[in-house]
């Protein structure tokens, strides 16, 4: 089976041609980074209009690569929720209308579910159930994959994602947009003992709270300006990212020991981080868990994996029709199509 997949819920405009839930036959993906960078960080308006002028020769070249005409597919599969109203909805009126035309079944895929599936294209032998950490730029979620359409969230983000905390921090720093791949870098050159930082507690164990970490470093920052004195950047990105992959790897541990499970699986864009990689390996391997991470081309958004999750979805008769909508916001379990 041949699934069409598109994905547009921030700043990537993707596409990808997923075969049998488990093979990448092609993909493609427009980024936008250089754009948003001049501003900071991701403009809604300027990623919706760029999704508009991309998303057809995005989606011809996934065909192309991957020898077939559009009435070739199967199914069509799109990210509907959650992320930036504006750009999942060029997502979704382009899946709408191209199924209609081509009277193909339309699979609505939620964004996080995708990630998770991306280790399925990496993993051929990975299958639930499992514990996954999902981390990115606006989430952070520790999830219980009891099936490939069965979650259960134990925690989540209460403020700011870990890949949002990254950003916000870099850019502290004076670092440009997006920062989690700069404090990477720097902090592989520093020494992550130099600057004690907090990490915050929550009332559920397992959710995660990273404003006030984020905060801890501009006041940092900001004081040793008003003091004149010289922070050493490189040690901080390092003290930084520590904390942070110290706090993800301390709680997703534990829930899986708790659960009693000993598969774990790593998602998202933050999965890129090389401290968070070896920081959770280490730990795995200390418990003796077993560890399943995605390759670096599978972390970040992209549409293959949502081909892979909409494979999955399509067999449990997930679908939609013409009357399919975006959502900005929608917890993992929920189902509204």
């Amino acid at each position: 089976m041949n699934i069409l997949a598109i994905e547009s819920s921030c700043d990537e405009t993707a596409a990808a041609v997923v075969r049998d839930g488990r093979e990448t036959v092609s993909s493609v993906v427009a980024t936008q980074i250089d754009e948003h960078r001049l501003y900071g960080g991701v403009v809604p308006e300027i990623a919706s209009r760029r999704h508009c002028e991309s998303i057809c020769g995005v989606v011809s070249e996934a065909l192309e690569k991957a020898e077939l005409a559009a009435s070739d597919v199967d199914a069509i599969a799109v990210t509907y929720a959650p992320g930036l109203i504006g750009a999942l909805l060029v997502g979704v009126n382009f899946a709408k209308g191209l199924a209609f035309s081509l009277n193909k079944p339309l699979i609505p895929v939620h964004h996080i579910r995708g990630h998770i599936a991306a280790n399925y294209l990496a993993h051929k032998e990975l299958e639930p159930p499992y514990m996954c950490l999902v981390v990115s730029g606006g989430h952070s979620h520790i999830v219980e994959v009891r099936g490939y359409t069965e979650f259960g969230t134990l925690g989540r983000t209460v403020d700011d994602a870990a890949g949002e905390a990254f950003d916000k921090a870099a850019r502290a720093m004076g670092f440009p947009y997006p920062g989690g791949v700069f404090i990477d870098n720097a902090a592989k050159q520093g020494d992550p003992s130099k600057y004690k930082l907090p990490k915050p507690k929550t009332a559920n164990p397992y959710d995660f709270s990273f404003s006030g970490l984020k905060t801890a470093v501009i006041n940092l920052i900001h004081n040793a300006d008003q003091k004149g004195e010289k922070l050493d950047a490189n040690s901080l990105a390092a003290s930084f990212q520590k904390t942070v992959c110290e706090i993800l790897t301390e709680k997703f541990i534990a829930a899986a020991s708790e659960k009693g499970c000993a598969k774990l699986a790593l998602a998202g864009g933050v999965a890129a981080n090389s401290g968070l990689r070896e920081t959770l390996s280490a730990a795995a391997e200390k418990h003796g868990m077993e560890l399943y991470i995605p390759p670096l081309s599978l972390c970040g958004d992209n549409a293959a994996m949502i081909g892979c999750q909409g494979y999955y979805e399509f067999l449990a008769g997930n679908l939609a029709n013409e009357s399919l909508n975006a959502y900005a916001t929608m917890s993992l379990d929920a189902a509204r199509f």
